[in-house]
């Protein structure tokens, strides 16, 4: 086996690289990863800079692979180490280059290290990580990070030597409701109560839903999400990293996996949502409007998708990160976990003790919040296993 670094997905054929991707995880096809540095979403004006690691076989046919990037900020990550860069920069040491093993602008949770379905993953996995590792070495880079990872991949990464640092969002769990009443059923009084009121607030205010996917949107469909998109940069005093081009060349390329919601009065359209979609499980991504009503966000971005999922017997709904009002709409505390390398010994030490101390009270936040379910009858979530 031996691994190359590629700094454009161009470089491998569309085909090969999903035939990695056994999960159908939407953020890890080619499509999406090659559609983000074909666009202008990547490069000086975001600093993300493609590094990614691929290794083949003596026989040149492709065993595994990895996402990686070099950045010069922690812009688009969501595992905030803006403190470590902090520390480093007071004590007259560089953080910046770092690597960066993740799907850019992106805190949904899914698989990092792609391995080929007929490899050797106990041989390929590590081979990948080592060459990830030599890579920055090679490049002076302060620190590796490996985000939103899949526990079974953490394990695999504190095995070799990375630290694990966890983190809190809020996902919803398809227990094979029926419909969405069925799922209402399952909430105590008061917050049935209050969705419903939400529900019909947006109603009475005339306002008019639609839900589409990607390959059957129109380019006035994508300019009008793109629109609400950037809004939401613009009310922030930033600038939206994702460009209009990314959005429409992602509807031809793997439309099916895209979903937008739309709502709109008097025949206007004033706000959008998109999400994206795998096998199993649904992804919210990016919302806007260009005036605000009444709980639409939570109609738009909420309760329009978990019908969704309902409907098409998806099993899991991760609406994004951070928001503790998701709780409140079906929405459970559920633990993130990144893993880390640190160049320099002694910051190396420093963190790890950070991690320690940040680590259970990250759980104890997360047990407080699972106290104020919303079921009326729900098991007890089991927030002790922090990969080893």
């Amino acid at each position: 086996m031996h691994c190359k670094v590629i700094e454009s997905l161009a470089e491998v054929p569309v085909a090969t690289w999903n035939q990695l991707n056994t999960e159908a995880y939407p953020f890890l096809r080619h499509e999406f990863l090659h559609a983000l540095e074909g666009n202008g979403c990547l490069g000086e004006n975001t600093g993300w800079y493609p590094q990614h690691i691929v290794l083949y076989a003596d026989d040149n046919r492709l065993l595994g692979a990895m996402p990686l990037y070099i950045k010069d900020n922690s812009f688009g990550e969501f595992v905030f180490d803006w403190s470590w860069a902090d520390a480093y920069n007071r004590h007259g040491l560089e953080y910046y280059p770092k690597l960066v093993c993740a799907i850019p602008f992106t805190p949904a949770t899914g698989p990092r290290l792609l391995c080929a379905a007929d490899a050797d993953r106990e041989q390929v996995i590590p081979q990948l990580i080592q060459a990830a590792l030599q890579l920055a070495q090679q490049q002076h880079c302060s620190s590796l990070h490996y985000l939103f990872t899949h526990e079974a991949e953490q394990r695999l990464l504190n095995q070799q030597g990375l630290l694990t640092r966890v983190g809190c969002q809020f996902h919803w769990q398809n227990n094979e409701y029926q419909d969405f009443e069925q799922f209402l059923a399952t909430l105590n009084a008061k917050r049935r109560k209050n969705i419903r009121r939400e529900r019909r607030l947006v109603k009475e205010a005339d306002i008019e839903l639609s839900v589409l996917t990607g390959d059957s949107a129109t380019e006035a469909d994508w300019v009008a999400l793109h629109q609400f998109y950037s809004n939401t940069f613009f009310e922030r005093g930033r600038l939206p990293p994702l460009t209009l081009n990314f959005f429409c060349e992602l509807g031809q390329s793997m439309g099916e996996q895209l979903v937008l919601a739309f709502a709109g009065k008097a025949g206007q359209r004033v706000a959008g949502a998109i999400s994206f979609c795998s096998d199993t499980a649904l992804y919210g991504r990016h919302w806007g409007c260009l005036k605000e009503y009444n709980s639409l966000h939570f109609e738009l971005c909420y309760y329009q998708y978990l019908e969704y999922c309902i409907a098409r017997g998806l099993q899991r709904f991760e609406p994004g990160a951070q928001g503790e009002h998701k709780i409140w709409r079906g929405f459970l505390p559920t633990l993130t976990y990144s893993a880390h390398w640190i160049a320099h010994p002694s910051f190396g030490t420093a963190i790890a003790d950070f991690l320690r101390r940040e680590t259970p009270a990250v759980k104890q936040y997360a047990s407080e919040l699972s106290e104020q379910s919303p079921y009326r009858q729900y098991p007890n979530v089991e927030l002790n296993t922090v990969p080893e």
